[in-house]
């Protein structure tokens, strides 16, 4: 629930503005009846994105969220797509093996197969040969401070910069073929979008789960203005494999 509030104003989630969202997908340059698969898709805000700019795709969204399903049932039903998508409440990592997908999304769920290179694995197992991928994770912008790795309760080794996060990709049977590295104007309105959304929830429900809703809000507030601002950075990596 948390999550979805947050995300009302901004359902991209993740720090991706509308404009680049889109100038990722025209890039992937999709065939005449491409067949996509978004792990972790959320409110499935890049899926159905991608199913407008692409008229006769198909897709498949996965994610064990059903409040996040049905938000995306609802739009696709809103966007006249709800007979071209899929959506399986299930975790991305036990999604069957089928037919391969000529592209494969996977955008700021990197955590549900526990980090960049294992989900560069389980994509392309679901990818045709020489199919694309388009996958977006954190990494660092600069070194973190000690201040800023507490407040994310990380180790510095979790992410690596920018170089070594292509070195990632690349080194698990991928080339970059294009790319977007998230501004720090889209991290704040990403920011003061999640933060915001679910402060005017929290004083439009007073009580014991508006209380819980500001209480998170004031403490992601703080590990982003007092943590990781400018030093956590967001990529977004259009791939193709190379088997």
């Amino acid at each position: 629930m948390i999550s979805t509030i947050a995300h009302l104003d901004h359902p991209i989630a993740a720090p991706v503005s509308e404009v680049h969202l889109e100038r990722l997908l025209t890039r992937a340059k999709l065939s005449a009846g491409a067949r996509i698969l978004d792990l972790g898709c959320g409110e499935a805000a890049w899926t159905l994105r991608a199913l407008e700019l692409y008229p006769d795709a198909t897709a498949d969204g996965v994610d064990i969220s059903a409040q996040g399903l049905a938000a995306a049932a609802k739009d696709a039903e809103a966007r006249g797509l709800s007979d071209r998508i899929r959506l399986h409440e299930t975790p991305a990592v036990d999604f069957p093996l089928a037919e391969p997908y000529d592209l494969v999304l996977c955008v700021g769920a990197t955590h549900a197969f526990g980090g960049l290179a294992a989900t560069m694995d389980a994509v392309r197992r679901h990818l045709r040969p020489g199919g694309l991928a388009l996958v977006g994770d954190a990494f660092w912008e600069r070194p973190p401070t000690p201040e800023a790795l507490t407040k994310l309760g990380a180790a510095s080794d979790d992410y690596a910069d920018l170089a070594g996060t292509v070195a990632t990709v690349e080194g698990a049977g991928f080339r970059v073929v294009y790319g977007h590295t998230s501004e720090l104007t889209e991290w704040d309105e990403y920011e003061w979008s999640w933060t915001g959304s679910l402060t005017r929830w929290a004083l439009d429900h007073p009580g014991p789960k508006g209380e819980a809703a500001l209480a998170v809000s004031l403490e992601h507030r703080d590990m982003w203005l007092n943590g990781y601002r400018g030093i956590f950075g967001f990529v977004t990596f259009l791939l193709r494999g190379t088997g």
